[in-house]
């Protein structure tokens, strides 16, 4: 990847893990999750292991916040977030 490549988001990006503890299925607190970042508008890249949003802040913010809401809805949960002005994005493919 080279530097024209990459950019540098006017806001915040958040790599985010959720683990649902001892819930049968573990997909509908993370799916919650992805949806509430998509609605909201955020970039959002999900991984294998965390998801990469990228936004203005004070929509990274609220949208973390909410998201953890839906989670911890559905059971108990772990979130753990790392938040960045300063990461290199790479923006997903939209077509």
């Amino acid at each position: 990847m080279t530097n024209e490549e990459l950019s540098y988001p006017a806001g915040l990006t958040a790599q985010v893990s959720i683990y649902p503890l001892r819930q049968q299925h573990l997909s509908p607190a993370i799916d919650a999750a992805l949806a509430i970042w998509r609605d909201r508008g955020l970039d959002v890249q999900p991984g294998a292991m965390s998801t990469l949003i990228a936004g203005d802040e004070t929509t990274v913010w609220e949208a973390l916040r909410a998201a953890f809401a839906a989670a911890t809805a559905l059971g108990e949960t772990v979130m753990v977030i790392t938040v960045s002005n300063a990461c290199p994005w790479t923006p997903p493919a939209r077509g």
